[in-house]
């Protein structure tokens, strides 16, 4: 990515499926002007993939420690990805 800008693919792990954290992550995606996607996992995990101004990213990490109410985050593993950014955030199946 350029200059200032980063991506990050992160598992989060715990209570985080049945909680509405898809939509919450793609909501604070939004309001941190982020980019990427997010999707559920077979083991219960959540994969994320959030690509912006490295503070942006930086916050959105912090964010999905977080969750929204009834999500409980025992775990969020992040690393560098690289490729091209996307262009939105979505929800995958």
């Amino acid at each position: 990515m350029q200059g200032g800008q980063r991506a990050v693919r992160a598992r989060v792990s715990g209570m985080v499926q049945g909680v509405s954290y898809r939509v919450w992550t793609r909501d604070e995606a939004a309001r941190l002007g982020v980019k990427g996607w997010v999707r559920n996992e077979r083991d219960g995990s959540v994969t994320v993939l959030v690509a912006g101004a490295d503070a942006a990213v930086a916050a959105m990490i912090e964010r999905l420690w977080q969750g929204p109410r009834g999500a409980l985050v025992s775990k969020v593993e992040v690393e560098e990805a690289a490729g091209d950014a996307p262009t939105d955030f979505r929800i995958l199946a």
